[in-house]
């Protein structure tokens, strides 16, 4: 007869570690409780400090099983970092290619000479404002989370530094 006991085992679910692949459906509201995002399929993401979310959520979900639900409220160092006024620039209308529109984004170089995308946030006469920020830079924000199912990610999935197939980066 089978051993039952270590089927039961691995029903139950795995705990989220270090190179395990996280569903999650989450919600993202302001300090004030203002709803921002929330998720119509699983967010898919690899857990172990591979820069797929934000640390303090890998923080508090690490050890954690399916089910598992949490609200965050981070301080903006902890969400999606404090404004940087470096990064908001105004640029001749005659640089950019007809069209360019509030709510566009351009590449462009950061003040560390890496790529960068810049949100068009204004038009005004002939200039054109850009901004490097996340939008949500600066904001305090409450990030609500339930874990939907954890598994072992695969040796390309750790290789690649983030998830595969459903919900994840297709290559």
């Amino acid at each position: 007869m089978p051993n039952r006991t270590g089927d039961a085992r691995q029903n139950r679910g795995m705990k989220i570690a270090k190179d395990t692949v996280v569903s999650l459906q989450f919600k993202v509201a302001d300090a004030t409780g203002k709803l921002i995002e929330e998720s119509k399929e699983p967010m898919v993401y690899l857990h172990g400090g591979y820069d797929n979310t934000l640390p303090k959520i890998e923080e508090a979900l690490d050890g954690q099983e399916p089910g598992y639900a949490v609200t965050l409220a981070l301080p903006p160092e902890d969400a999606f970092g404090l404004r940087d006024e470096s990064l908001v620039r105004t640029i001749p209308k005659s640089q950019f290619p007809p069209g360019v529109k509030v709510g566009g984004q351009l590449q462009g170089v950061g003040n560390d000479g890496q790529p960068a995308v810049f949100n068009v946030v204004k038009i005004k006469g002939p200039e054109v404002h850009l901004d490097g920020n996340h939008p949500l830079a600066g904001q305090a924000l409450k990030f609500s989370c339930k874990v939907t199912a954890v598994r072992a990610a695969t040796a390309e999935e750790i290789a690649h530094r983030h998830v595969h197939g459903a919900h994840g980066h297709q290559h």
